[in-house]
């Protein structure tokens, strides 16, 4: 039995669902406040997603009515005062940030608040699901801090930079449909119902050719930070990796067959 300190402490608890890994964020009592050592465990299990081949997809969500009210900054405060990374190195990034990044997809599942740290970790990510009664805050001027995890690129990049600016300088909270439209998140749900969304949507993509998912997300990756020229140059060649594999063999064949295709990965 989890002990009162141990809750009240936090973790985060990894299970795995067929070739989907399970990622939750555990300290509900705190409304899933990040700790320093919850960041860096979270860390830890993108790390060991990103180095198992049996897994295909990630789904991050979060126990009881909150996703995140973001960091712990008490916790938190000295190591960023100290100029030290929140994340390991050699460990990947939960927030894409730097070095070694993933190349396989995760899914988010948000529910009730998510400030500052879970609207970085959801851009961070590739498909999110919100229930509709989420509420979202990139309150960091409130604190007197910066965004640090990634929100000054990836909110301008999605909703532009007015929109952008919009929440950044205000710090103000809005809603599940707002999120919709400026691109943050891809669906809404009633509350209760975004976890079996999100895990509905990852069974969906762990069907896929796991190589040809990789390489969709590298290739994508590719252009927003190197530009459209960049990613058309790695076309080709991706394409021609992609054709020598077992996975379109078996993706001709159970076209062929008219039935759903049983990848390897391989």
């Amino acid at each position: 039995m989890t002990s009162s300190y141990e809750a009240s402490a936090g973790r985060i608890k990894t299970s795995i669902d067929g070739h989907i890994h399970l990622i939750g964020i555990d300290r509900p009592a705190k409304l899933n406040g990040f700790t320093l050592d919850m960041v860096q465990s979270l860390a830890r299990a993108y790390t060991s997603f990103e180095r198992d081949p049996a897994l295909r997809c990630a789904l991050v969500y979060a126990e009881g009515p909150h996703f995140t009210a973001g960091i712990d900054l008490p916790n938190i405060a000295p190591h960023l005062a100290a100029g030290n990374r929140l994340t390991p190195d050699g460990e990947v990034d939960p927030l894409g940030n730097r070095a070694p990044l993933r190349t396989k997809p995760v899914v988010i599942a948000v529910q009730g608040i998510c400030f500052t740290l879970g609207i970085e970790l959801m851009l961070a990510a590739d498909i999110v699901v919100a229930a509709s009664d989420c509420r979202f805050a990139q309150l960091e001027v409130k604190r007197g801090i910066l965004a640090a995890g990634g929100a000054t690129i990836r909110m301008v990049e999605r909703a532009g930079w007015g929109n952008a600016m919009r929440y950044l300088l205000t710090g103000e909270e809005f809603d599940a449909e707002t999120a919709l439209r400026l691109g943050f998140i891809q669906e809404i749900v009633p509350p209760g119902r975004q976890y079996a969304r999100a895990l509905e949507i990852s069974r969906m993509v762990a069907a896929q050719a796991p190589l040809a998912v990789s390489a969709v997300l590298v290739n994508a990756r590719l252009a927003v930070e190197q530009g459209p020229a960049a990613a058309v140059a790695d076309l080709l060649p991706t394409q021609e990796r992609l054709m020598a594999t077992e996975d379109v063999k078996e993706g001709l064949r159970s076209f062929r067959d008219r039935r759903p295709a049983l990848f390897k990965g391989c």
